[in-house]
């Protein structure tokens, strides 16, 4: 650093006691020296997910202090979906996932005090806005086949939709009730993100839904570790996703693995942060080998990457 000239430099200032400094209202500390220096702030504490209240993001909603954690819904459509809540009774934080169909604008949820009888009245609505976010766009081209379904192909898909609704349906305590220490997920496989969560997709020229996960490009037969531990709710071999494995991780977090070449649990299983469970594969409806992997929060597609170090 460069010194200032002998004229322009500031007269050396009288060491002050702590006592002196607090009673004038000082905010830094001055050593024997009489130089001021300002205490390095410390930085601040890293959330998992991170917040990002846009479609197919994430809200965090603080709920304030309870005895008990607070149980919180959200409107999807017709029907009230619970929410994820973490923290402890000095402060609760409701985790709301945003579906990507969701409009841009004025959102809430509703919160009601914890277990216990209900007093009339009682529930809270806990405000957010959704503000707007644009995703690219994504030519593909695959097999004829998985774009314009034949009859038989079209009954299967419809068969395996209403079983998945079933599945993300699931909304369990997490392990042992409590909650788990954080939300930080590890990412399931190494490679390259080869296609990132919301892209407008577009097959052999004709538009379908957005990407609702990330995709990991690696070899087939690579093996994949959970993000988080989590009981295994479904394994198949689905007409879209190919070999697939769903993982609950509690409250309505879920986690699901697609195109897979090997599964390697079945419904019932726990897996531990770091345990292999299945591998990739090039199953399903895709170009090439790799994973897809979905995040959900409260029956909603949300972004994997706010969930893992960038």
């Amino acid at each position: 650093m460069s010194q200032l000239p002998p004229t322009l430099a500031a007269p050396p200032l009288p060491t002050l006691t702590r006592r002196a400094l607090i009673g004038a209202g000082g905010l830094l500390a001055l050593p024997a020296t009489g130089w001021l220096h300002a205490k390095p702030l410390p930085p601040a504490p890293v959330v998992w997910p991170h917040a990002l209240p846009v479609p197919g993001g994430v809200a965090r909603l603080s709920l304030g202090p309870a005895a008990t954690r607070p149980v919180a819904h959200v409107r999807q459509g017709d029907v009230d979906v619970p929410v994820l809540v973490v923290g402890d009774a000095i402060e609760w934080t409701a985790v709301v996932g945003i579906p990507l169909a969701a409009e841009p604008g004025d959102a809430f949820i509703t919160v009601q005090p914890a277990s216990g009888k209900q007093r009339e009245g009682s529930a809270r609505q806990v405000p957010y806005r959704i503000a707007p976010k644009q995703y690219k766009e994504q030519q593909l081209k695959v097999a004829p086949g998985k774009v314009d379904l034949s009859p038989e192909d079209q009954a299967r898909y419809e068969r395996e939709r209403e079983h998945q609704a079933v599945v993300v349906a699931a909304f369990t305590e997490q392990p042992a009730g409590q909650a788990l220490p954080s939300l930080r997920m590890r990412v399931p496989v190494p490679g390259r993100r080869s296609s990132s969560f919301g892209l407008r997709r577009v097959f052999n020229g004709q538009s379908r839904n957005p990407h609702s996960g990330m995709d990991i490009a690696a070899g087939t037969g690579t093996p994949i570790v959970a993000p988080l531990p989590g009981r295994v709710i479904d394994v198949g071999d689905y007409f879209f996703s190919g070999g697939s494995v769903w993982l609950d991780h509690g409250q309505g977090l879920l986690t699901v693995y697609a195109h897979l070449s090997s599964m390697d649990v079945h419904v019932g299983d726990i897996v531990k942060t770091g345990e292999a469970f299945c591998k990739v594969g090039a199953t399903g409806r895709v170009t090439g080998p790799h994973l897809h992997w979905g995040v959900m929060l409260n029956r909603a597609m949300v972004d994997p990457a706010l969930f893992v170090p960038a």
